[in-house]
Formats: structure tokens, sequence, C-alpha cells
């Protein structure tokens, strides 16, 4: 492995607020829609689906689902007529395949505002 492929772990794991639980989120799919205001925003992918990890610190259980996050937004804007998702997600936030912390809560935003997911 080279330096520069090296991602610490501990930007791709996200906690819950009392330490119970981490998560991790990996890209399945990404759309090939182009970027608006690639000079603005810079070099950003649309989201499609993403695979979520979650971990019991507790009792070590893990619980893994497949998110289809373009139907969730869709669902929502039927359902409440609104969305809070921003799937175009920067390419530095994404390593080796994985989504770094700092945008877990843009992407399931949606899925927990329709309780499909708790964190």
């Amino acid at each position: 492995m080279d330096f520069e492929e090296f991602v610490d772990e501990r930007v791709l794991v996200s906690h819950d607020t009392f330490g119970k639980k981490e998560m991790k989120i990996k890209v399945v799919e990404v759309s090939d829609e182009n970027t608006p205001s690639k000079w603005k925003f810079g070099d950003r992918v649309k989201v499609n689906k993403i695979l979520v990890t979650i971990k019991h610190l507790e009792t070590q259980e893990v619980e893994e689902g497949e998110f289809d996050i373009q139907e969730i937004e869709r669902e929502l804007k039927e359902k409440r007529h609104y969305t809070s998702t921003n799937r175009w997600v920067p390419t530095n936030d994404i390593k080796n395949g994985y989504i770094t912390s700092s945008r877990h809560t843009s992407l399931i935003s949606d899925a927990a505002a329709l309780d499909y997911i708790t964190f």
C-alpha cells in the first residue's frame, strides 16, 4: 500500500451522541450526472446508493443495510413535501470507497426522518 492510499480509520467512522455506536458508510453506486457549478464547488459525485454499517460497541453486534438514497429522497418529497439530503459529495471526502464521517449526517438525514435508521 502506498502512503497516498493510507486512510486513518478514525476519519471514516462517526459515533453516536452517547458513544455506544459507530457508523461507517460505503459508496455502492454513484450517478453519472454532471456536476453543476464545478468551478464553484469543485469535483463532486452524486451518490445514489450506500451501505451503512453500524457497530454496537457494548455488544459488538454489527448491523448492515443498503440504502437507495435517491429513492428515499423521492419518498420523503412525496410524504413530507421536503428533503434535506445533499447527495453531492466532494471526491476528496471519499476514501477507499468510504465516505468520511463529516458527510455521514447529510447522507442519512432523509432515511432518519422516515425512521429507516436511528443513530
